[in-house]
């Protein structure tokens, strides 16, 4: 179908549905009240006034795993999937009992107050009963990445010099040679499976072992008394991902969390129906403060995994629903990499569909976009045409919270169109406990990362080197500096690096991000630079190579990728891990239909294939408002998964830049020559 036909047909519905506009407009305006903003006082409780305020309302809930069975594809090949049953719900008042039993339990297997423990398990109800547990008894719990290496492993456990481990069944086969190297570990609990039995031979001799069951049963039993912590102890020793260098451990008190706490429910819009899908990794800060808030609002938890969070999930049943089919979230957590992965689904479907139907989506988002920025919703539209996308999550999502890296204005506008949902794209990192800014549940713009919550300071730093400052029109622009309660006490046994990053001023305790912002004339933040993702060409100018990769990204032909460039060279270079079927969508249409039937490591081993992957990237960065400059002039393709296995990114799955740079060289060079 010609490019003018598409035109006309597109042309032709805007007009019907412009009518339709006029027409309902007046009704639309009584029903919806766009013009009038509710604000909803929300009383701020600790977490056990909460247990006692919630009594029995759910508190989270866990899928019941009936069977594990082998399920043969469509190819031949046997894969092993989940025959799920429904959630089972505890109340608040049972999970008070548990981390109280949990608590006293660590305290007859030897921890005392101001000691340390372990948590290194995947996100589920009983790492959340280990914290809370901790907590009551003023024992400081050491977040580790389930994705890390072992090395990282056993580097977190020596260093914060535990005793005291607890783990998951599903890590017990990793935790065996890390416990070999970690001699001052005498005591591993371990969260039990729903159909397997634990298998807990082949460790030391010398290793006590013992399962949840079995320490909440001793605590129950148990006469030992709580030790409530003060505001200044410390809650959390969480290390932060390492993008820049080996990871940090980073101090974070009671008062910062509740700090915290209490920003979080200023910032958020909280329904007496709401559920929220509990997924991200607990020893990420954002999803440990979101369920946090979640126990002081009393919003249920469902607990999920990217293995059956929805129904084409790797590990669900033909036949059986996902977890958000049966759950049916209101609220859920997600970072930018994840929102990215849909939007790339997306477009590869519309890319397969043809022109015309990729011509009626893009017309029907910029629709709802319109009709969003001016305070309506269009429900119409979302019952006929995105209702099934939205499915996807349960059907129910409404908010959406974004953090951990800036999200794209291109990926914020679609999701949110999709769904249905305000998307509220926050500011915070580790080491301010998650909390500095977050867009307001109303904000219909996209690019900032809100306004400063309660308690929480924004300065802005010249920083003369990369040309930002403080008078620069017509917005002031400079390094991103946070204070207030939030801010944590330092990091773990660096106490350079702590007097380098974190300051005291005007009785408020400061910390130094490294990121460059710009704020905006109502008072919203921009994350506009990082310090170190800066490059200054030789021509003079400057480019920062996280948004130009936040920007590329979102191409469906993109599954991650990592821009490079020297100061001495004009132009930039890219390094792609591409999506297998776009890439040989391309290959076909370009190359030739024998290329594309090649393997993953053929076709990034073509070159006329990386040309034609470099033209439709510059495409989609110029669609992304990228300059020439930015652009990369050359992209190489590689087959290698990068993974922190392979030490190429954190566990949180940020680049590492000199690792990446290092392992490349050789590529980096032919794709500057």
């Amino acid at each position: 179908m010609g490019e003018t036909m598409v035109s006309a047909v597109v042309w032709l519905v805007s007009g019907l549905v412009f009518i339709y506009d006029v027409i309902t407009l007046p009704f639309y305006s009584l029903v919806q009240w766009p013009w009038r903003q509710v604000r909803r006082a929300k009383r701020i409780r600790v977490v056990r006034h909460a247990i006692v305020q919630h009594g029995d309302k759910p508190c989270f809930g866990v899928r019941e795993v009936l069977a594990e069975e082998d399920e043969k594809q469509p190819n031949g090949k046997i894969f092993k999937k989940y025959d799920l049953g429904e959630y089972r719900w505890v109340s608040y008042t049972d999970f008070g009992d548990r981390a109280a039993w949990f608590g006293r339990g660590l305290r007859e297997l030897g921890l005392s107050p101001g000691d340390r423990v372990v948590v290194f398990a995947e996100t589920r109800a009983e790492w959340l009963v280990s914290a809370l547990a901790a907590f009551l008894h003023n024992i400081t719990v050491v977040t580790l990445y389930t994705t890390l290496s072992e090395d990282a492993v056993v580097h977190g456990i020596t260093e914060t010099e535990v005793t005291h481990v607890i783990t998951s069944h599903q890590l017990m086969k990793k935790m065996r040679p890390v416990l070999e190297r970690c001699r001052n570990v005498n005591t591993v609990v371990y969260m039990e499976d729903q159909l397997e039995k634990t298998d807990t031979g082949s460790f030391r001799d010398d290793l006590r072992i013992v399962s949840f069951a079995d320490v909440l049963q001793m605590g129950e039993h148990s006469t030992v008394a709580a030790s409530p912590p003060t505001s200044q102890d410390v809650a959390i020793l969480m290390y932060t991902s390492g993008s820049t260098g080996v990871p940090k451990g980073v101090l974070i008190t009671h008062g910062n969390m509740v700090c915290t706490m209490v920003s979080f429910a200023t910032g958020t819009e909280i329904q007496a129906e709401d559920i929220y899908l509990g997924y991200l990794p607990l020893a990420h800060v954002l999803e440990l403060m979101g369920e946090m808030c979640c126990i002081m609002f009393g919003v249920p938890i469902g607990y999920s995994s990217p293995l059956t969070m929805m129904d084409t999930s790797s590990k669900v049943k033909r036949g059986c629903r996902g977890d958000c089919s049966v759950l049916k979230p209101t609220m859920v957590a997600a970072v930018p990499m994840v929102l990215d992965r849909v939007v790339q689904g997306i477009e590869s479907k519309l890319q397969a569909a043809g022109p015309l139907a990729k011509a009626l989506f893009n017309w029907m988002v910029e629709y709802r976009n319109t009709w969003r920025r001016r305070g309506f919703d269009t429900p119409i539209m979302h019952g006929l045409f995105f209702s099934k996308i939205a499915a996807l999550l349960g059907g129910r999502v409404r908010a959406m919270a974004s953090g951990g890296a800036p999200l794209s204005p291109h990926t914020h506008d679609l999701v949110r169109s999709c769904m249905g949902a305000t998307i509220q794209q926050g500011y915070g990192l580790t080491e301010t406990n998650a909390s500095a800014t977050l867009m307001d549940g109303d904000d219909v713009s996209v690019g900032s990362v809100g306004p400063p919550l309660l308690g929480c300071y924004i300065r802005l730093v010249d920083w003369e080197e990369g040309s930002y400052r403080t008078t620069d029109q017509p917005r002031p622009r400079g390094e991103i500096v946070i204070g207030g309660e939030n801010v944590a006490r330092g990091y773990y046994k660096l106490p350079e690096k702590t007097a380098e990053s974190f300051f005291e001023e005007y009785d408020i305790r400061w910390f130094r991000t490294g990121d460059i912002g710009e704020m905006c004339a109502n008072g919203n933040l921009r994350i506009v630079d990082r310090k170190k993702d800066l490059v200054k060409l030789q021509s003079g100018e400057y480019i920062s190579l996280g948004r130009v990769e936040t920007v590329l990204k979102t191409s469906p032909l993109v599954d991650n990728l990592f821009v490079y460039a020297e100061s001495s060279r004009n132009n930039v270079v890219a390094v792609v891990l591409p999506n297998l079927t776009p890439l040989r969508q391309l290959a076909r249409t370009s190359v030739g239909p024998a290329l594309a039937e090649a393997d993953l490591d053929d076709l990034c081993a073509n070159e006329e294939l990386e040309g034609h992957v470099q033209r439709v990237l510059a495409e989609h960065g110029r669609a992304g408002r990228l300059d020439k400059f930015e652009i990369p002039f050359r992209v190489g393709l590689t087959s290698i998964t990068w993974s922190p296995d392979n030490n190429l990114v954190t566990a949180a799955f940020k680049l590492k830049r000199k690792e990446l740079a290092d392992f490349y060289r050789e590529d980096l060079r032919r794709l500057y020559k």
